[in-house]
């Protein structure tokens, strides 16, 4: 029997895929407008209180299911993207949104390492290289433009390291699990986090640094509104960017879609600019253009 090859929409995929980083990169932004106040673990737990909601409305209406095949699996999935997204929202306070989400998108240089390593998976020359090419461009992101490396400008990479591993668990154990499940799994183990972040920080409370830099040591705080709409928009914004992202893989192939995710980092770092007057510099930038190229090699010669 000969396989009918999938129907793609290439412009409708890219557009929907590069909506889905607009939204994702503007909703991303707001962070720094309650980071100097509020608490990354009071945020995750709201957030999750307002977006599962959501969610389970969305199987009602037609859209999806919350019915996963293998919970386990996709529990497990989720529970490395969520552990990289929590990495990436306590970095959004502290570094450069552009930095932080260009540590993010080095996951497709890990996949292909783990790929490798531990599933025999056949890389030749030029992924190889793009990989090389790849940590030359995260080495030139992190390293501050003053000289010395600290623990906290390689968190980006780290959060792009579990952020490859869920992207493997989403092809290797989640294959036709429903987007809703997958999305629901990992706003709830993100809400688990914030919870146990708040009953720890009350327990076992710390002197929170005064501004953004008390962002991840904060335990409760009264939430005033500021915390209230951009946690909300958070929400709405993650669930529209995720179903847009997942539409753009629905309707084009898949390589090409993950070259259009790096439009995160252009617009992430556009309403930087625009919100909040964040700029980077020159080695940074050099960076960012290495880390892209990398990934469009590696996406290209996966086909």
């Amino acid at each position: 029997m000969v396989a009918v090859p999938q129907t793609t929409f290439p412009r409708l995929s890219t557009l929907n895929t590069l909506g889905g980083m607009f939204v994702l990169g503007m909703a991303d932004n707001l962070i720094a407008a309650i980071s100097d106040t509020s608490s990354l673990w009071l945020f995750h737990l709201a957030r999750t209180a307002l977006a599962l909601p959501l969610l389970v409305l969305l199987p009602v209406l037609g859209f999806g299911t919350l019915r996963a095949r293998r919970p386990w699996h996709v529990l497990a999935r989720n529970f490395f993207t969520a552990t990289a997204l929590l990495i990436y929202f306590g970095c959004l306070a502290l570094l450069p949104i552009g930095i932080v989400v260009a540590g993010l998108f080095t996951a497709p240089i890990f996949v292909l390492i783990f790929s490798a390593l531990f599933r025999a998976e056949s890389v030749g020359f030029w992924r190889w290289g793009a990989v090389v090419m790849g940590f030359a461009g995260a080495l030139l992101v992190v390293w501050p433009e003053e000289g010395g490396l600290t623990w906290l400008s390689v968190l980006p990479i780290l959060a792009g390291v579990f952020y490859a591993i869920g992207a493997i668990g989403t092809r290797a154990w989640c294959e036709g699990e429903d987007a809703v499940v997958m999305t629901a799994s990992y706003f709830l183990i993100l809400g688990i986090y914030g919870a146990v972040g708040l009953v720890a920080l009350t327990l076992w409370p710390v002197e929170a640094a005064a501004g953004a830099d008390g962002w991840v040591q904060r335990g409760y705080v009264a939430p005033d509104l500021t915390m209230v709409w951009v946690t909300i928009a958070q929400a709405v914004g993650s669930i529209l960017g995720v179903v847009l992202l997942t539409r753009g893989y629905q309707l084009g192939e898949a390589s090409f879609v993950a070259i259009n995710e790096y439009a995160l980092i252009v617009f992430a770092s556009f309403f930087a600019w625009l919100f909040w007057g964040q700029t980077l510099g020159m080695v940074a930038l050099m960076g960012i253009a290495l880390i892209i190229l990398s990934g469009a090699i590696i996406a290209l010669r996966s086909r």
